[in-house]
């Protein structure tokens, strides 16, 4: 057990699941403390049923604190983190900033726990979006081992922070009402409205958004060899992510094998029943812990490849609560 847990970014969208989280799931520490940068540092926050005061991130506010979950921009996370690790915390980073550093491990806990254990310093959580398509290519790759993965994302505003699930609700309204709108989020509006870039385009025409889940996917399941192409799109949803998944692996995986291979899987809930209208949602998914995975079929075009429908709460599974799953194997192990 940990004696002081320290949250930084708890006042933002991630950073307030992961305190109800760690309430829930009645995480066992002495104490815990939460920090924010001056804009937030102050406001008062429920936690445990009491009311605690926010403090101010400085480098020297990790002094007694033994575990650190951080959710913060990456520039935060580079300037801040190792001054935790340098007081003696072990840190799990939300950011994007430390997951590719060859000595920072990246870690799902159904897939690489013991690459958290042996970390030293800092442990990253992965992309929103790479954390559900890893966690249901695992059992596949185990199986018969993924070879090339083609993905296509259909992401909601959420992934982008509250002011992005904002800018859907208030552009909405203005769009119905026929009056302007100005978005602070997205370059482009985005109710009504599909956008085919998240994050930065790079020379090869990909985005930052599109790597991560290229570079990440073979850093998690350990296999610089997996090709993975990957289109990340913004759509006019407020809350979890979907994906459509494309698998070729070394043998052929039948659709009823794929099926007890997702179902024997720890944090996977298959839902598929076309034929009833039985498929995940994000509507249906909002909430949960679990990824959800249907409409599994062959591909008609390939006899090695699967297809297959992925939905997950970008927020809980995609950020938050992969990072206390992190800090209760943690603990779990001393």
């Amino acid at each position: 057990m940990f004696n002081t847990v320290g949250v930084v970014g708890a006042t933002g969208a991630v950073g307030r699941i992961i305190l109800q989280l760690l309430e829930q799931r009645k995480f066992q520490a002495q104490n815990f403390r939460f920090f924010a940068s001056a804009r937030s540092a102050g406001q008062k926050v429920t936690f445990n049923g009491k009311q605690v005061t926010v403090e101010l991130l400085t480098h020297d506010c990790f002094k007694g604190v033994d575990l650190v979950i951080a959710s913060t921009p990456d520039d935060t996370a580079a300037e801040f983190l190792p001054s935790a690790v340098a007081a003696g915390c072990k840190v799990i980073d939300e950011s994007g900033y430390w997951r590719m550093k060859p000595d920072v491990a990246l870690v799902v806990p159904e897939i690489n726990p013991q690459d958290a254990l042996n970390a030293k310093g800092i442990i990253a959580s992965p992309n929103c979006s790479t954390t559900q398509m890893v966690l249901a290519l695992k059992p596949l790759h185990d199986a018969a081992k993924v070879r090339r993965v083609v993905v296509s994302t259909y992401q909601a505003t959420s992934g982008a922070g509250l002011q992005g699930t904002a800018d859907l609700m208030d552009g909405t309204k203005a769009a119905l009402a026929g009056t302007p709108y100005q978005y602070t989020t997205f370059k482009y509006p985005i109710a009504f409205n599909a956008i085919p870039q998240i994050g930065s385009f790079k020379e090869d025409g990909y985005t930052s958004e599109e790597l991560k889940m290229v570079f990440e996917t073979r850093k998690i399941l350990g296999d610089q060899s997996i090709q993975v192409c990957a289109t990340c799109i913004r759509i006019p949803v407020s809350n979890c992510h979907s994906e459509t998944i494309n698998v070729e692996t070394e043998r052929p995986v039948s659709v009823d094998e794929a099926k007890r291979l997702f179902a024997a899987t720890p944090g996977i809930t298959v839902v598929d029943d076309p034929l009833n209208g039985q498929y995940p949602m994000p509507s249906t998914c909002d909430g949960s812990d679990e990824v959800f995975v249907g409409r599994i079929r062959k591909d008609m075009s390939h006899p090695n490849c699967l297809t297959f429908w992925c939905v997950s709460d970008n927020l809980r599974k995609g950020a938050a609560t992969n990072a206390v799953q992190i800090a209760e194997l943690l603990a779990k192990h001393g």
